[in-house]
């Protein structure tokens, strides 16, 4: 499809396709849109949040969201949810706290410099007259330390601290960021999110999207992207999320673009991502922001002590990665969406880019699968698989 069908198509008008299951591209304003996250209500409704704009690091990237009500055909229209005009907003994440309060977390950032993000917080309220109209408040930035970075969503331990995944993307005094020192935390809050402090993931580095998931007992394992573009790494805590283990390399391919996980009812772990490294293509960019255009005379982070990330593998195809086994392995991949999934551009306009990145899903209560991604980095494409999606005669292997 080119920019122009895929911008015609962004009605958020679900439709089923010939294998039976449902799509719809999601509306927005805004040419580019990217990293999305579905949160479902307790009402039923799903909201999808992603940030919108005309190029990521731009200052005009802001969050947006869509809620599809519950029994509905459309999503509906686009809301703006943050209002900074010196700073590009990134990666919203919801979270549903224990005192009933939905909160959106999100980054902000000065141009490319993502070792300069804060995070912020704001609560967003939805209107009984209207419960697919939101809006949030003006918020607050964390007290944590710049370069901190997020993706995945909050969880609550067994003494009701707040763990909020963490990527630090540490700064390199006089050098620009480029990945290279990037490591992972959990940021953990006691009092209810008004105070942070960090925790270390140890032997992280390159590790980041960290994606954690409840295990037995009080274990839990997480899952991360890799600037190395090699494959998707996992840690395990034994302690409810207290310490983790340092990161191994699972058997998942991984080409330095997002994942998400999660648990599912029948006891399985699910990831969703591109399961392709850097060893299946040749194609490489100079960086995440090297289209900015901005003047910075300032050399890229020196990887000594660190590590030489890879961008340009292509993002693509998307596939859900089934583990039986606590998320060891992962024999069983199911195949979403294929394509050439190009992405030496982050251009929306001009058809350079055909990446489907950034993928989220949520496991409804009667088995369903609701899948969001990046579609070309012009619109958010949402996906839903009935019941018994595992095992459907056309799920094809990836």
């Amino acid at each position: 499809m080119t920019p122009e069908e895929i911008a015609f198509g962004m009605t958020g008008a679900i439709h089923a396709t010939a294998t039976g299951r449902r799509e719809a591209l999601l509306p927005s304003p805004m040419v580019q849109n990217h990293a999305s996250f579905l949160h479902a209500t307790t009402e039923g409704a799903l909201i999808c949040t992603w940030f919108g704009g005309s190029l990521e690091g731009k200052s005009d990237i802001s969050i947006f969201a869509s809620v599809l009500a519950p029994g509905a055909g459309n999503w509906g229209e686009a809301q703006r949810l943050s209002f900074d005009p010196l700073h590009s907003e990134q990666n919203p994440v919801l979270f549903a706290a224990p005192d009933g309060r939905l909160l959106l977390f999100h980054t902000s950032q000065p141009a490319g410099n993502q070792d300069e993000c804060r995070i912020r917080m704001a609560e967003v309220r939805r209107d009984p007259a209207a419960p697919t109209r939101l809006t949030a408040d003006e918020g607050r930035y964390l007290d944590l330390p710049p370069g901190c970075f997020i993706r995945a969503p909050l969880g609550v331990r067994d003494d009701g601290a707040w763990l909020l995944p963490i990527f630090r993307c540490v700064q390199r005094p006089g050098q620009k960021w480029n990945g290279s020192h990037d490591v992972a935390a959990i940021g953990i809050s006691t009092d209810s999110g008004k105070s942070w402090h960090l925790s270390a993931v140890p032997q992280s580095t390159g590790c980041v999207h960290m994606s954690p998931v409840a295990l037995s007992g009080n274990r839990q394992a997480a899952f991360f992207r890799r600037r190395q573009a090699d494959f998707v790494y996992r840690t395990e805590s034994s302690d409810g999320g207290r310490t983790w283990s340092a990161p191994h390399a699972s058997d998942v391919p991984n080409n330095n673009s997002s994942i998400a996980a999660v648990a599912l009812r029948d006891g399985r772990i699910a990831v969703i991502c591109n399961p392709v490294n850097a060893t299946t293509s040749t194609e490489r960019r100079a960086s995440l922001y090297d289209e900015l255009g901005l003047e910075d005379d300032r050399p890229d982070a020196d990887p000594a002590g660190g590590c030489i990330p890879v961008w340009g593998v292509p993002r693509a195809p998307v596939a859900v990665c089934l583990s039986e086994d606590g998320g060891r392995t992962f024999p069983i991949r199911i195949l979403i969406e294929e394509g050439p999934g190009t992405c030496l551009s982050n251009d929306s306009t001009d058809g350079r880019n055909l990446e489907m990145s950034y993928p989220w899903l949520l496991e409804d209560a009667d088995g369903s699968l609701h899948i969001s991604y990046t579609y070309h980095r012009r619109a958010i494409k949402y996906v839903h698989l009935a019941p018994g999606w595992a095992g459907a005669a056309d799920g094809r292997q990836a």
